[in-house]
């Protein structure tokens, strides 16, 4: 059986990247005016730029909502199993410990491949 393989953020970013490397080529290649084709490069780098920025904010704030969300709803549930066994309540701190680790991790990635 084959193996899957999965697109991660990183994989995209250098798609991305490559993706505009190959198009200011071309462009640069292109029978334009010198002047004229870098200007050009330069407007499409600010609109990219602006809207990769956009994806990152929006990004950053989804994950802020969802890691206050989290918390607020594991704060409720502890507060309202206050009858939960130690084991239970160290189970669910380990949960939530290897949660905060994952999002760590992700919020790292992220973070190399801006």
């Amino acid at each position: 059986m084959g193996r899957k393989e999965s697109c991660t953020g990183g994989d995209a970013v250098f798609l991305l990247v490559g993706g505009l490397i190959g198009a200011g080529l071309a462009l640069l290649m292109a029978p334009q005016a010198g002047k004229k084709t870098r200007k050009y490069l330069c407007s499409l780098a600010e609109e990219v730029s602006g809207k990769a920025n956009e994806a990152v904010s929006d990004f950053a704030e989804t994950i802020s909502d969802f890691v206050d969300t989290a918390t607020s709803r594991a704060t409720e549930f502890v507060e309202e199993r206050a009858n939960l066994s130690k084991d239970s309540k160290k189970m669910l701190l380990s949960a939530l410990d290897k949660a905060l680790e994952k999002l760590e991790e992700q919020r790292k990635k992220l973070e190399k491949s801006i």
